[in-house]
């Protein structure tokens, strides 16, 4: 049987109803949950590693990329690796591990919407899918998957559409990769990884700007006065700004603050189709730089994890090139 370690950072899935303030929190470790899926270990060696008990909106850049180091260590000891993690920022979270750890063993993350002390806990099969794929050779070479109910997903794709449906998971522009049926997990095609940014450092200091109508200049202008390293703008349709926002991306990249440029829309990438003063082509021309199809949340991370890499504005931009449409 494959050896599977399994990383516990915390989450819904650790958690249990406290009766005393009438909310789910914190309340079990590693083991615990184990305890409560039984036969897990006839899937495979099941090893399990406390990383953490923390609710996912706790968990920052710094922790994520400590996860990433320690995933990358133990894919050399285990022939798969499962973490658990809050759905909350698990996209975020798995996209960082994606982008910096270069492993060819399966790298599964997966959590729960429900807590255990709730009708129709999902950890168990959650967390039983996870380990199925995790030993299994296919999911081998596919950098990072997210599985919850029962769906495969790419990290770089995947995302949370619903604040509390168990099929909350959505990669929005292409689907699922592959699903888990009668205990084995099938793909739908041929897939493998195909970015990797070495870091042994992040550059937390991002910042995220929704864009709405009639939107100024003044919110750029003071994260970068505020000492951000690096803004990331969900733009509108396919990646346009009202124009009063323009003196602050002068602004910005004049300081060589990296500005990255994504849709609020939930689905499609951004292109420099739009001429007019904020479209598009006048945003490139001015330096900003193309998101693709990522959404704000992951462009983040990933411009995260290129600061920790370069302070080259050309460099950034020949990482952020690297993405699902060639």
């Amino acid at each position: 049987m494959k050896n599977i370690l399994i990383i516990f950072t915390g989450g819904t899935i650790s958690m249990k109803r406290d009766k005393n303030i009438n909310a789910s929190v914190p309340s079990m470790c590693g083991k615990d949950i184990l305890d409560l899926i039984p036969n897990v270990d006839n899937i495979a060696n099941i090893h399990c590693m406390d990383f953490s008990t923390i609710p996912s909106p706790h968990i920052t850049p710094e922790k994520m990329l400590e996860l990433s180091k320690m995933i990358s260590e133990k894919a050399k000891v285990y022939d798969g690796i499962v973490v658990t993690h809050g759905t909350d920022s698990l996209e975020e979270t798995a996209y960082l591990v994606d982008l910096t750890c270069n492993t060819s063993n399966p790298v599964i993350f997966t959590g729960a919407m429900k807590s255990s002390s709730e009708l129709g806990w999902d950890g168990a099969a959650n967390l039983v899918t996870a380990v199925l794929t995790a030993a299994s050779e296919s999911a081998k070479n596919k950098g990072v998957l997210v599985i919850m109910n029962g769906e495969i997903h790419c990290a770089a794709q995947v995302t949370k559409t619903n604040t509390h449906s168990l099929d909350t998971f959505k990669s929005l522009d292409f689907g699922p990769i592959g699903f888990v049926d009668n205990n084995k997990p099938y793909f739908y095609f041929d897939y493998s990884k195909s970015e990797y940014i070495s870091v042994s450092k992040i550059e937390s200091g991002v910042s995220l700007i929704k864009c709405a109508c009639g939107m100024d200049y003044k919110l750029i202008k003071f994260c970068v006065d505020s000492g951000t390293k690096g803004i990331v703008i969900e733009g509108m349709g396919s990646g346009n700004i009202p124009p009063g926002m323009l003196p602050g991306i002068d602004y910005a990249i004049n300081r060589n603050i990296p500005i990255i440029l994504v849709s609020r829309c939930i689905t499609g990438k951004v292109s420099d189709s739009y001429g007019y003063k904020g479209g598009g082509k006048d945003l490139t021309n001015r330096g900003v730089i193309l998101g693709g199809n990522l959404n704000g949340q992951k462009a983040r991370i990933k411009l995260m994890a290129a600061l920790g890499f370069t302070n080259d504005l050309c460099e950034i931009k020949k990482i952020f090139k690297q993405n699902y449409y060639k």
